[in-house]
């Protein structure tokens, strides 16, 4: 609990991002991100995030951190070169207000392995819970965790391997890096799919 306590105070201190964003004045830029988020924020293509229903201030965040090179990723890269801060609030806004759409576990539903770590984390180890950071549901805390009910399991589990290896390095104060950096290939994925199956 002590390193949880620790480590949301320091990540509270790096973040920066806010998001304000007028919804309505997204629509048509909303249209480009279509293509790999679908028109709702509702990915239905694993590999991409599903944004419907994520806290606006994360997504600004990650969309400043790609155009600022913080968040590597060359598809990204390209797509918010031409963005302004404004751009980016509203789509911020845009995708926080569409209604987030479930998944479903393939096998690790109630009792299970990724039950276990999402909830008490992998205490031999030193991995915390994540309901700890991202809540009991995955609703996530706002400008400070986001979202995770129902995201791809591909996706998440995609994310933790950058988180462990490095590529990703914008979680502030490293807490991503340092967990992920604990927990083995088949722990991401039995988490990951437990993940994919909240509401």
């Amino acid at each position: 609990m002590l390193f949880a306590a620790g480590a949301l105070g320091a990540l509270l201190a790096v973040t920066t991002a806010q998001a304000a964003g007028d919804a309505s004045k997204a629509a048509a830029a909303a249209q480009v991100c279509a293509a790999c988020h679908g028109a709702d924020g509702n990915s239905m293509i694993p590999m991409y995030p599903k944004l419907a229903g994520q806290h606006p201030e994360y997504i600004n965040k990650q969309l400043q951190n790609f155009k600022s090179g913080d968040r590597k990723n060359a598809i990204m890269a390209g797509m918010v070169a031409t963005l302004t801060p404004e751009d980016m609030e509203n789509l911020a806004a845009y995708f926080a207000t569409q209604a987030p759409k479930g998944g479903t576990a393939k096998s690790n539903g109630p009792g299970s392995v990724g039950e276990k770590i999402y909830k008490g984390g992998i205490l031999g180890i030193g991995v915390p819970s994540c309901a700890s950071c991202h809540g009991p549901s995955g609703a996530g805390i706002p400008t400070q965790f986001p979202r995770l009910a129902g995201q791809h399991a591909d996706y998440i589990v995609a994310q933790l391997k950058t988180f462990r290896t490095g590529e990703r390095a914008n979680d502030g104060a490293k807490m991503m890096r340092m967990i992920a950096g604990k927990m083995s290939d088949q722990d991401m994925a039995a988490v990951a799919d437990y993940i994919q199956g909240l509401r």
